[in-house]
């Protein structure tokens, strides 16, 4: 039985993992993937100690690497059920099942792709899949957002307050939240440019932009976390002061929180998290 199960070996799960560590506490890390940049080369350029841009999935795997450095046992498997029982929890996946005193879920927000013709060869080029990492540079710039739910309206807030042109691309959903923003439902059928985008092709028509930003993505992970009655606001896991969920014993941190979803964040959140995990761990010693 292991003291602590971290679910999820992005930033804040692998930074709450070598505080633990440290501590004199071995966790186990359980990951499916390197989380919201895995398999893609954007390139991170405003996180501290680096004086030139890293893709985004190498540092990530970077940070996997140091934990198994130290000693950590990570391993890689989709965790499918996540219960409680006389001891703790049990962390069931698709190859065993772990038991913990505690579990920290830090598996980050699954963020949808597009696959349509013109999205990848403009990734990186005019289309964009973060607002507030990339925002800065279309400032006054005609936009558009593509997606339909409290991502879209959450990107949305802030390329609203960088340009007076963004139009809402629903790519033919529905828009249950109502906005000022010019919309557009049409399937989008390709995006096309030159070197960079310049439009976005739909079954009406095409449209002539600067850049894209897409926010279809969703929290990961929720569903299991539900099965124990975890608090769900806004579709992030509701924590306190202490990032304890309203199950004692389960932690939750990094963009499965909330909050501006940047790895800056989510490694402060994995060492704060670590902290109060290694407290309750302490007190619940003390109570035995």
């Amino acid at each position: 039985m292991k003291k602590v199960i971290i679910i999820g070996y992005g930033p804040a799960g692998v930074t709450a993992a070598i505080y633990l560590k440290r501590t004199g506490i071995d966790p186990l890390v359980i990951g499916k993937d390197l989380g919201a940049l895995d398999g893609y080369s954007d390139l991170v350029e405003n996180f501290y100690g680096f004086s030139e841009p890293i893709e985004g999935y190498k540092l990530i795997q970077n940070g996997v690497d140091q934990a198994k450095n130290l000693g950590i046992e990570v391993i890689t498997d989709s965790v499918i059920s996540l219960k409680q029982d006389e001891t703790g929890f049990v962390v069931k996946t698709q190859k065993k099942s772990y038991h913990s005193e505690a579990v920290l879920l830090a598996t980050g927000k699954t963020r949808q792709t597009l696959n349509i013709p013109g999205f990848s060869k403009y990734r990186g080029k005019g289309i964009s899949m973060c607002a507030t990492c990339d925002g800065y540079f279309y400032r006054r710039k005609k936009l558009a957002i593509v997606g339909c739910g409290p991502y879209m309206l959450h990107e949305l807030e802030y390329l609203n307050r960088i340009s007076a042109d963004v139009t809402v691309f629903t790519h033919g959903n529905e828009l249950p939240n109502l906005t000022e923003n010019p919309v557009v439902f049409d399937q989008i059928l390709s995006f096309k440019g030159d070197d960079k985008i310049t439009h976005i092709v739909t079954n009406k028509g095409e449209y002539p932009v600067d850049g894209v930003f897409i926010a279809l993505g969703v929290p990961s992970s929720i569903d299991f976390a539900s099965q124990l009655g975890v608090v769900v606001e806004k579709n992030n896991i509701s924590v306190d002061q202490n990032y304890q969920t309203n199950i004692e014993g389960l932690f939750a941190a990094g963009d499965i929180i909330g909050g501006k979803l940047q790895i800056a964040k989510s490694v402060y959140d994995g060492m704060q998290a670590a902290d109060s995990i290694y407290s309750f761990l302490k007190d619940k010693s003390k109570k035995a």
